[in-house]
Protein backbone atom coordinates (compact mmCIF):
# COMPACT_ATOMS: atom_id res chain seq x y z
CA UNK A 1 0.00 0.00 0.00
CA UNK A 2 2.88 2.52 0.48
CA UNK A 3 4.64 1.37 -2.22
CA UNK A 4 2.02 2.07 -4.09
CA UNK A 5 1.27 5.73 -2.67
CA UNK A 6 4.73 6.43 -3.16
CA UNK A 7 4.65 5.77 -7.01
CA UNK A 8 1.45 7.80 -7.07
CA UNK A 9 3.02 10.45 -5.71
CA UNK A 10 6.07 10.65 -8.50
CA UNK A 11 3.46 11.01 -11.04
CA UNK A 12 2.53 14.77 -11.21
CA UNK A 13 -1.12 14.19 -12.30
CA UNK A 14 -1.69 12.09 -9.47
CA UNK A 15 0.10 13.89 -7.29
CA UNK A 16 -1.97 16.78 -7.63
CA UNK A 17 -5.29 15.40 -7.44
CA UNK A 18 -4.22 13.08 -4.09
CA UNK A 19 -3.55 17.00 -2.48
CA UNK A 20 -6.60 18.07 -4.04
CA UNK A 21 -8.41 15.48 -2.01
CA UNK A 22 -6.21 16.37 1.28
CA UNK A 23 -7.09 20.03 0.72
CA UNK A 24 -10.83 18.62 0.52
CA UNK A 25 -11.03 16.90 3.42
CA UNK A 26 -9.03 19.28 5.40
CA UNK A 27 -12.06 21.71 4.25
CA UNK A 28 -14.76 19.63 5.67
CA UNK A 29 -12.67 19.14 8.99
CA UNK A 30 -13.03 22.91 9.37
CA UNK A 31 -16.20 23.13 8.81
CA UNK A 32 -17.48 20.41 11.23
CA UNK A 33 -15.78 22.67 14.03
CA UNK A 34 -17.74 25.78 12.96
CA UNK A 35 -20.50 26.71 15.43
CA UNK A 36 -24.04 27.40 14.71
CA UNK A 37 -25.61 30.67 15.78
CA UNK A 38 -28.37 30.31 18.93
CA UNK A 39 -26.60 27.05 20.46
CA UNK A 40 -25.75 26.83 24.03
CA UNK A 41 -21.73 25.37 23.74
CA UNK A 42 -22.89 25.09 27.94
CA UNK A 43 -25.94 22.36 27.42
CA UNK A 44 -23.69 20.10 24.38
CA UNK A 45 -22.49 18.13 27.04
CA UNK A 46 -25.42 16.97 29.16
CA UNK A 47 -26.99 16.28 25.72
CA UNK A 48 -24.05 13.84 24.62
CA UNK A 49 -24.26 12.47 28.21
CA UNK A 50 -27.76 11.76 27.63
CA UNK A 51 -27.80 10.23 23.99
CA UNK A 52 -25.27 8.27 24.82
CA UNK A 53 -26.13 4.70 24.16
CA UNK A 54 -28.57 5.60 21.46
CA UNK A 55 -28.24 5.83 17.71
CA UNK A 56 -27.39 9.47 17.59
CA UNK A 57 -24.14 8.10 19.25
CA UNK A 58 -23.45 6.26 15.81
CA UNK A 59 -24.62 9.42 13.90
CA UNK A 60 -21.62 11.25 16.38
CA UNK A 61 -19.00 8.34 15.10
CA UNK A 62 -20.12 9.27 11.26
CA UNK A 63 -19.74 13.26 11.33
CA UNK A 64 -16.64 12.81 13.10
CA UNK A 65 -17.87 14.52 16.75
CA UNK A 66 -19.62 17.05 14.39
CA UNK A 67 -23.47 15.48 15.46
CA UNK A 68 -22.25 16.16 18.86
CA UNK A 69 -20.73 19.39 18.74
CA UNK A 70 -23.88 20.37 16.74
CA UNK A 71 -21.63 22.06 14.01
CA UNK A 72 -22.20 23.30 10.58
CA UNK A 73 -21.57 20.26 9.50
CA UNK A 74 -23.31 17.60 12.46
CA UNK A 75 -25.97 15.55 9.99
CA UNK A 76 -22.50 14.72 8.10
CA UNK A 77 -23.13 12.44 4.78
CA UNK A 78 -26.31 11.12 5.95
CA UNK A 79 -28.77 13.32 3.50
CA UNK A 80 -26.86 12.82 0.37
CA UNK A 81 -26.40 8.76 1.07
CA UNK A 82 -30.16 9.00 2.06
CA UNK A 83 -30.86 10.97 -1.12
CA UNK A 84 -28.54 8.65 -3.52
CA UNK A 85 -30.24 5.48 -2.09
CA UNK A 86 -33.96 6.86 -3.05
CA UNK A 87 -32.81 7.24 -6.42
CA UNK A 88 -31.12 4.46 -7.07
CA UNK A 89 -34.50 2.73 -6.09
CA UNK A 90 -36.82 4.67 -7.77
CA UNK A 91 -34.04 4.26 -11.11
CA UNK A 92 -35.07 0.70 -11.07
CA UNK A 93 -38.81 1.20 -10.56
CA UNK A 94 -39.37 4.52 -12.42
CA UNK A 95 -38.99 3.55 -16.38
CA UNK A 96 -38.57 6.95 -17.14
CA UNK A 97 -35.68 7.44 -14.47
CA UNK A 98 -34.36 4.21 -15.79
CA UNK A 99 -34.23 5.61 -19.77
CA UNK A 100 -32.76 8.59 -18.03
CA UNK A 101 -29.91 6.52 -16.63
CA UNK A 102 -29.17 4.75 -19.55
CA UNK A 103 -29.02 7.90 -21.88
CA UNK A 104 -25.35 8.27 -21.51
CA UNK A 105 -23.39 11.33 -20.26
CA UNK A 106 -26.57 13.69 -20.65
CA UNK A 107 -29.02 11.22 -18.32
CA UNK A 108 -26.23 10.54 -15.56
CA UNK A 109 -25.80 14.65 -15.20
CA UNK A 110 -29.87 14.78 -14.95
CA UNK A 111 -29.87 11.86 -12.69
CA UNK A 112 -27.24 14.09 -10.35
CA UNK A 113 -29.15 16.88 -10.87
CA UNK A 114 -32.37 14.75 -9.49
CA UNK A 115 -29.57 13.35 -6.45
CA UNK A 116 -29.06 17.06 -5.25
CA UNK A 117 -32.87 18.49 -5.49
CA UNK A 118 -33.76 15.26 -3.06
CA UNK A 119 -30.51 15.79 -0.69
CA UNK A 120 -31.46 19.09 0.06
CA UNK A 121 -35.56 18.28 0.48
CA UNK A 122 -34.11 15.72 3.32
CA UNK A 123 -31.50 17.97 4.35
CA UNK A 124 -34.33 20.02 5.25
CA UNK A 125 -36.18 17.57 7.09
CA UNK A 126 -33.26 16.16 9.17
CA UNK A 127 -31.86 19.95 10.23
CA UNK A 128 -35.80 20.61 11.28
CA UNK A 129 -35.84 17.44 12.86
CA UNK A 130 -32.37 18.26 14.82
CA UNK A 131 -33.13 21.66 15.57
CA UNK A 132 -36.09 19.90 17.36
CA UNK A 133 -34.33 17.43 19.20
CA UNK A 134 -32.02 20.28 20.94
CA UNK A 135 -34.86 22.67 21.74
CA UNK A 136 -36.28 19.69 23.80
CA UNK A 137 -32.62 18.92 25.72
CA UNK A 138 -32.62 22.81 26.39
CA UNK A 139 -29.60 23.18 23.70
CA UNK A 140 -31.11 26.89 22.11
CA UNK A 141 -30.31 29.73 23.74
CA UNK A 142 -32.94 31.26 26.10
CA UNK A 143 -35.09 34.07 23.85
CA UNK A 144 -34.80 32.06 20.58
CA UNK A 145 -37.44 33.65 17.88
CA UNK A 146 -38.93 31.68 15.22
CA UNK A 147 -36.52 33.66 12.93
CA UNK A 148 -33.46 32.33 15.13
CA UNK A 149 -35.33 28.36 14.58
CA UNK A 150 -35.23 29.05 10.53
CA UNK A 151 -31.20 30.32 10.73
CA UNK A 152 -30.51 27.36 12.71
CA UNK A 153 -32.04 25.19 10.18
CA UNK A 154 -31.00 26.78 7.10
CA UNK A 155 -26.88 26.48 8.36
CA UNK A 156 -27.28 23.00 8.65
CA UNK A 157 -29.51 22.20 5.47
CA UNK A 158 -26.45 24.67 3.89
CA UNK A 159 -23.84 22.59 5.29
CA UNK A 160 -25.37 19.40 4.11
CA UNK A 161 -25.44 21.09 0.60
CA UNK A 162 -21.78 21.85 0.54
CA UNK A 163 -21.22 18.28 2.11
CA UNK A 164 -22.51 17.29 -1.29
CA UNK A 165 -20.18 19.74 -3.26
CA UNK A 166 -16.79 18.38 -1.62
CA UNK A 167 -17.68 15.16 -2.33
CA UNK A 168 -18.64 16.00 -5.87
CA UNK A 169 -15.07 17.62 -6.01
CA UNK A 170 -13.42 14.62 -5.09
CA UNK A 171 -15.13 12.41 -7.48
CA UNK A 172 -14.35 14.41 -10.20
CA UNK A 173 -10.84 16.17 -9.21
CA UNK A 174 -9.71 14.00 -6.58
CA UNK A 175 -9.02 10.39 -6.12
CA UNK A 176 -11.87 7.11 -4.45
CA UNK A 177 -15.01 7.99 -4.12
CA UNK A 178 -16.27 11.53 -2.27
CA UNK A 179 -18.55 10.19 0.39
CA UNK A 180 -16.30 7.15 1.35
CA UNK A 181 -13.50 9.74 1.60
CA UNK A 182 -15.29 11.89 3.57
CA UNK A 183 -16.59 9.22 6.19
CA UNK A 184 -13.32 7.79 6.28
CA UNK A 185 -11.80 11.42 7.30
CA UNK A 186 -14.72 11.52 10.02
CA UNK A 187 -13.72 8.04 11.73
CA UNK A 188 -10.25 8.30 11.68
CA UNK A 189 -10.43 11.86 13.06
CA UNK A 190 -11.72 10.01 16.60
CA UNK A 191 -8.93 7.35 16.38
CA UNK A 192 -6.66 9.78 19.04
CA UNK A 193 -9.66 10.11 21.59
CA UNK A 194 -10.20 6.01 20.72
CA UNK A 195 -6.40 5.95 21.40
CA UNK A 196 -6.53 7.88 24.52
CA UNK A 197 -9.61 5.66 25.86
CA UNK A 198 -7.52 2.45 25.40
CA UNK A 199 -4.99 4.03 27.31
CA UNK A 200 -6.82 4.75 29.98
CA UNK A 201 -8.18 1.35 30.06
CA UNK A 202 -4.90 0.52 31.32
CA UNK A 203 -5.19 2.22 34.38
CA UNK A 204 -8.81 1.55 35.53
CA UNK A 205 -9.87 -1.73 38.10
CA UNK A 206 -11.49 -4.70 36.52
CA UNK A 207 -14.70 -4.28 34.58
CA UNK A 208 -16.90 -6.84 34.47
CA UNK A 209 -18.27 -7.40 30.57
CA UNK A 210 -20.54 -10.59 29.48
CA UNK A 211 -20.63 -11.99 33.12
CA UNK A 212 -16.93 -12.14 32.94
CA UNK A 213 -14.33 -9.76 35.19
CA UNK A 214 -11.48 -8.34 33.18
CA UNK A 215 -8.65 -6.29 34.36
CA UNK A 216 -8.08 -2.69 32.88
CA UNK A 217 -4.98 -4.23 31.10
CA UNK A 218 -6.26 -7.06 29.90
CA UNK A 219 -9.18 -5.40 27.96
CA UNK A 220 -6.76 -2.76 26.60
CA UNK A 221 -4.97 -5.76 24.95
CA UNK A 222 -7.65 -7.83 24.33
CA UNK A 223 -8.81 -4.57 22.45
CA UNK A 224 -5.88 -4.04 20.61
CA UNK A 225 -5.38 -7.54 19.64
CA UNK A 226 -9.24 -8.15 18.21
CA UNK A 227 -8.61 -5.03 16.02
CA UNK A 228 -5.66 -6.00 14.58
CA UNK A 229 -7.51 -9.39 13.61
CA UNK A 230 -9.92 -8.16 12.56
CA UNK A 231 -8.65 -6.17 10.01
CA UNK A 232 -6.48 -8.47 8.96
CA UNK A 233 -9.49 -10.64 8.38
CA UNK A 234 -11.14 -7.69 6.17
CA UNK A 235 -8.50 -7.28 4.01
CA UNK A 236 -8.05 -10.80 3.16
CA UNK A 237 -11.50 -11.25 2.53
CA UNK A 238 -11.77 -8.63 0.28
CA UNK A 239 -8.98 -9.30 -1.32
CA UNK A 240 -10.38 -12.99 -2.41
CA UNK A 241 -11.79 -13.55 -5.90
CA UNK A 242 -13.78 -16.46 -7.54
CA UNK A 243 -12.40 -16.91 -10.99
CA UNK A 244 -14.32 -17.82 -13.75
CA UNK A 245 -12.01 -19.79 -16.45
CA UNK A 246 -12.38 -18.47 -19.94
CA UNK A 247 -10.92 -20.78 -22.96
CA UNK A 248 -10.51 -18.49 -26.43
CA UNK A 249 -10.92 -20.41 -29.37
CA UNK A 250 -8.04 -20.56 -32.06
CA UNK A 251 -8.42 -18.51 -35.38
CA UNK A 252 -6.33 -18.40 -38.55
CA UNK A 253 -6.18 -14.17 -39.86
CA UNK A 254 -3.63 -14.41 -42.97
CA UNK A 255 -0.51 -16.48 -41.83
CA UNK A 256 -1.11 -15.96 -38.04
CA UNK A 257 -2.78 -17.56 -35.77
CA UNK A 258 -4.52 -15.87 -33.01
CA UNK A 259 -6.41 -17.04 -29.92
CA UNK A 260 -5.90 -21.03 -28.39
CA UNK A 261 -5.10 -18.46 -24.70
CA UNK A 262 -6.59 -19.21 -21.75
CA UNK A 263 -7.98 -16.30 -18.95
CA UNK A 264 -9.72 -16.01 -16.19
CA UNK A 265 -13.26 -13.82 -15.16
CA UNK A 266 -12.38 -12.50 -11.43
CA UNK A 267 -15.02 -11.74 -8.99
CA UNK A 268 -14.57 -10.33 -6.19
CA UNK A 269 -15.72 -12.16 -2.82
CA UNK A 270 -16.78 -8.81 -1.67
CA UNK A 271 -17.87 -7.00 -4.90
CA UNK A 272 -20.06 -4.42 -3.37
CA UNK A 273 -17.51 -3.40 -0.78
CA UNK A 274 -18.49 -1.10 2.07
CA UNK A 275 -21.55 0.68 0.29
CA UNK A 276 -24.33 -2.02 1.43
CA UNK A 277 -23.03 -0.77 4.99
CA UNK A 278 -23.12 2.93 4.49
CA UNK A 279 -26.49 2.77 2.97
CA UNK A 280 -28.22 0.28 5.83
CA UNK A 281 -26.90 2.57 8.24
CA UNK A 282 -28.15 5.64 6.84
CA UNK A 283 -31.79 3.67 6.10
CA UNK A 284 -31.60 1.98 10.06
CA UNK A 285 -31.49 5.45 11.33
CA UNK A 286 -34.09 7.16 10.17
CA UNK A 287 -36.87 5.70 12.99
CA UNK A 288 -34.55 7.95 15.19
CA UNK A 289 -34.24 10.68 12.94
CA UNK A 290 -38.33 10.42 12.52
CA UNK A 291 -38.76 10.10 16.24
CA UNK A 292 -36.85 13.27 16.69
CA UNK A 293 -39.52 15.30 15.38
CA UNK A 294 -41.64 14.97 18.49
CA UNK A 295 -39.87 14.97 21.36
CA UNK A 296 -41.03 14.15 24.58
CA UNK A 297 -43.39 12.40 23.15
CA UNK A 298 -44.84 8.31 23.35
CA UNK A 299 -43.51 7.72 19.98
CA UNK A 300 -40.35 9.10 20.46
CA UNK A 301 -40.26 7.26 24.09
CA UNK A 302 -41.45 3.56 21.66
CA UNK A 303 -38.67 4.49 19.21
CA UNK A 304 -35.65 5.21 21.86
CA UNK A 305 -36.16 1.85 23.70
CA UNK A 306 -37.22 -0.72 21.30
CA UNK A 307 -35.53 0.59 18.18
CA UNK A 308 -31.61 1.06 19.74
CA UNK A 309 -28.61 -0.53 18.98
CA UNK A 310 -29.19 -2.97 21.92
CA UNK A 311 -32.07 -4.10 21.13
CA UNK A 312 -33.14 -7.29 19.02
CA UNK A 313 -35.09 -5.46 16.40
CA UNK A 314 -32.04 -3.41 15.33
CA UNK A 315 -29.83 -5.72 14.49
CA UNK A 316 -32.19 -8.24 12.59
CA UNK A 317 -33.20 -5.25 10.51
CA UNK A 318 -29.29 -3.93 10.31
CA UNK A 319 -28.65 -6.95 9.19
CA UNK A 320 -31.93 -7.54 6.39
CA UNK A 321 -31.14 -4.09 4.99
CA UNK A 322 -26.92 -5.19 4.68
CA UNK A 323 -27.99 -8.33 2.61
CA UNK A 324 -30.93 -6.54 0.95
CA UNK A 325 -28.13 -3.45 -0.14
CA UNK A 326 -25.59 -6.03 -1.38
CA UNK A 327 -27.50 -7.78 -3.59
CA UNK A 328 -29.31 -4.15 -4.87
CA UNK A 329 -25.50 -3.00 -5.58
CA UNK A 330 -24.67 -5.66 -7.38
CA UNK A 331 -27.73 -5.47 -9.42
CA UNK A 332 -26.80 -2.05 -10.34
CA UNK A 333 -23.73 -2.22 -10.74
CA UNK A 334 -22.37 -5.76 -12.35
CA UNK A 335 -24.36 -6.68 -15.86
CA UNK A 336 -23.99 -10.37 -16.45
CA UNK A 337 -25.36 -9.88 -19.87
CA UNK A 338 -23.04 -7.25 -21.10
CA UNK A 339 -20.05 -9.31 -19.26
CA UNK A 340 -21.31 -12.57 -21.44
CA UNK A 341 -21.84 -10.40 -24.66
CA UNK A 342 -18.07 -9.14 -24.21
CA UNK A 343 -17.01 -12.65 -23.68
CA UNK A 344 -18.31 -14.11 -26.89
CA UNK A 345 -17.71 -11.04 -29.20
CA UNK A 346 -14.06 -11.89 -28.10
CA UNK A 347 -14.13 -15.15 -28.88
CA UNK A 348 -13.84 -16.74 -25.65
CA UNK A 349 -15.89 -19.47 -23.89
CA UNK A 350 -16.41 -21.03 -20.31
CA UNK A 351 -15.42 -24.65 -20.40
CA UNK A 352 -18.06 -26.98 -20.31
CA UNK A 353 -21.32 -24.25 -20.89
CA UNK A 354 -22.56 -23.39 -24.40
CA UNK A 355 -22.08 -19.51 -25.50
CA UNK A 356 -25.07 -17.03 -24.83
CA UNK A 357 -27.96 -17.50 -22.49
CA UNK A 358 -26.26 -20.57 -20.46
CA UNK A 359 -23.28 -18.65 -20.26
CA UNK A 360 -25.30 -15.63 -18.93
CA UNK A 361 -26.97 -18.03 -16.70
CA UNK A 362 -23.81 -19.77 -14.77
CA UNK A 363 -22.44 -16.00 -14.27
CA UNK A 364 -25.62 -15.13 -12.36
CA UNK A 365 -25.69 -18.41 -10.47
CA UNK A 366 -22.01 -17.42 -9.40
CA UNK A 367 -22.74 -13.75 -8.83
CA UNK A 368 -25.56 -14.72 -6.62
CA UNK A 369 -23.49 -17.10 -4.38
CA UNK A 370 -20.54 -14.64 -4.18
CA UNK A 371 -23.03 -12.08 -3.20
CA UNK A 372 -24.69 -14.37 -0.52
CA UNK A 373 -20.70 -15.14 0.63
CA UNK A 374 -20.31 -11.09 0.71
CA UNK A 375 -23.15 -10.36 2.40
CA UNK A 376 -22.47 -12.66 5.16
CA UNK A 377 -19.12 -11.24 5.45
CA UNK A 378 -20.55 -7.76 6.08
CA UNK A 379 -23.28 -9.02 8.32
CA UNK A 380 -20.40 -10.37 10.57
CA UNK A 381 -18.53 -7.98 10.60
CA UNK A 382 -20.84 -5.42 11.76
CA UNK A 383 -23.12 -7.43 13.30
CA UNK A 384 -20.88 -9.49 15.78
CA UNK A 385 -20.04 -6.52 17.89
CA UNK A 386 -23.90 -5.51 17.93
CA UNK A 387 -24.39 -9.24 19.48
CA UNK A 388 -21.82 -9.21 21.97
CA UNK A 389 -23.48 -5.97 23.27
CA UNK A 390 -26.80 -7.12 23.17
CA UNK A 391 -26.08 -10.57 24.83
CA UNK A 392 -23.46 -8.63 27.14
CA UNK A 393 -26.85 -6.50 29.04
CA UNK A 394 -28.46 -10.15 29.01
CA UNK A 395 -26.28 -11.84 30.92
CA UNK A 396 -26.15 -8.73 33.37
CA UNK A 397 -28.15 -5.93 32.92
CA UNK A 398 -25.82 -3.73 35.44
CA UNK A 399 -22.91 -4.49 33.60
CA UNK A 400 -20.78 -2.05 31.48
CA UNK A 401 -22.32 -1.28 27.60
CA UNK A 402 -19.86 -0.18 25.39
CA UNK A 403 -21.28 1.81 22.28
CA UNK A 404 -17.92 1.93 21.31
CA UNK A 405 -17.61 -1.79 20.72
CA UNK A 406 -21.19 -2.07 19.20
CA UNK A 407 -20.12 0.60 16.43
CA UNK A 408 -16.70 -0.55 16.07
CA UNK A 409 -17.43 -3.34 13.73
CA UNK A 410 -19.18 -0.74 11.02
CA UNK A 411 -16.04 1.54 11.72
CA UNK A 412 -13.63 -0.50 10.61
CA UNK A 413 -15.08 -2.07 7.87
CA UNK A 414 -15.76 1.48 6.68
CA UNK A 415 -12.25 2.32 7.17
CA UNK A 416 -10.14 -0.59 5.45
CA UNK A 417 -12.74 -1.04 3.18
CA UNK A 418 -12.25 2.87 1.86
CA UNK A 419 -8.67 2.55 2.20
CA UNK A 420 -8.33 -0.62 0.25
CA UNK A 421 -10.31 1.02 -2.65
CA UNK A 422 -8.36 4.11 -2.72
CA UNK A 423 -4.98 2.11 -3.00
CA UNK A 424 -7.02 -0.02 -6.30
CA UNK A 425 -8.10 3.32 -7.57
CA UNK A 426 -4.60 4.52 -7.22
CA UNK A 427 -2.91 1.43 -8.60
CA UNK A 428 -4.96 1.54 -11.88
CA UNK A 429 -4.25 5.17 -12.38
CA UNK A 430 -0.34 4.16 -12.07
CA UNK A 431 -0.79 1.13 -14.59
CA UNK A 432 -2.80 3.48 -16.86
CA UNK A 433 -0.16 6.21 -17.05
CA UNK A 434 2.74 3.61 -17.17
CA UNK A 435 1.04 1.85 -20.08
CA UNK A 436 0.08 5.63 -21.82
CA UNK A 437 4.30 6.18 -20.78
CA UNK A 438 5.34 2.95 -22.76
CA UNK A 439 3.17 3.53 -25.63
CA UNK A 440 4.41 6.88 -26.40
CA UNK A 441 7.91 5.90 -26.07
CA UNK A 442 7.32 2.75 -28.54
CA UNK A 443 5.72 5.33 -30.96
CA UNK A 444 8.34 8.35 -30.76
CA UNK A 445 11.56 6.92 -29.44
Amino acid sequence: MFATFKTAWKITELRSKMLFTLLIILIYRLGAQLPVPYISSSALESFNQATTGSIFTYLNILSGDAFGKATLFALSVSPYITASIVIQLLTVAIPALQRMSKDGEEGKKKITAITRYTTVGLALVTAYGYMKVMQSYGMLVSGVTWFGKVIIVACYCAGSAIIMWLAEKINDHGIGNGISMILFANIVSRVPALLGQVWGMVFTGATTFAGFKFTGLLLAILSIGLTLAITVFIVWFTESERRIPILYAKRVVGRKMYGGQSSNLPLKLNMSGVMPVIFASSIVSLPATIASFFPNSKFASFINSVFNYNGWLYLIIYLALIVVFAYFYILISFDPVEVANNIQKSGGSIPGIRTGRPTILYIKKILNRITLIGAIFLCFIAGLPMLINIINGLINPNSTTFAGIAFGGNSLLIVVGVAIETVHDLEAQVAMRSYGKAQTKGIFG
